[in-house]
């Protein structure tokens, strides 16, 4: 794969994956990382010309926890982007709840901001977001202590047992759940899917 894109960078020509014509294509192209590529040419996994083709410019981005004064404006623009998305008003969030969130150390990075924005927009029924709700969510609370336990999965866990839950207590009727659950019919298709309880042809 190095290979192929060191050409698309030097010669602008592919070829399409299993096609025999070679196109040629006048494009720039971004990459990102988050490995230690100049390690990775040392290591020997990485190649040391495509390294050196890569770093014409070079931007470095902190991670969120060395930046918090961005976090509230991202949690702005989650919030705006995912009820607009999801036909719901964007939530209220209290100052000590965004307190929470600027204190903890986001090692999922600004991805895990994002999944815990987009969950509190679907599952909010209309209420404030407090300091206290974000307590499910293990890490935001025990962070606090000084014990930091990496999110991964949870957040989908969480969103995925909370509406098979509500499926089940509105007895398999989804007009029915996603009326409890303060979302649109389609929202809820959308997060079957995703969470692999739906056939792909339904």
């Amino acid at each position: 794969m190095q290979v192929k894109l060191l050409r698309v960078l030097e010669q602008k020509e592919f070829e399409r994956v299993g096609g025999n014509q070679t196109l040629r294509v006048d494009t720039r192209m971004i990459f990102a990382t988050n490995a230690d590529l100049k390690k990775k040419v040392d290591e020997g996994s990485f190649r040391e010309d495509f390294y050196f083709r890569l770093k014409v410019v070079t931007l470095t981005i902190p991670p969120l926890r060395e930046r918090r004064e961005d976090i509230p404006l991202l949690v702005d623009f989650f919030n705006r982007r995912f009820s607009q998305e999801n036909g719901k008003p964007p939530i209220a969030i209290s100052s000590e709840a965004l307190e929470v969130l600027q204190a903890y150390s986001w090692p999922g990075n600004v991805r895990e901001l994002r999944n815990l924005i987009e969950h509190l927009v679907l599952m909010n029924s209309g209420k404030e977001v407090l300091a206290s709700d974000l307590h499910e969510f293990g890490p935001l609370s025990s962070e606090s202590k000084g014990i930091q336990i990496p999110m991964g999965t949870l957040l989908a866990d969480v969103e995925k047992e909370y509406i098979l839950r509500t499926l089940e207590r509105c007895s398999g009727n989804r007009t029915q759940t996603a009326q409890s659950l303060g979302i649109g019919r389609r929202t809820l298709i959308r997060k079957l899917h995703e969470y692999g309880m739906l056939a792909s042809d339904e």
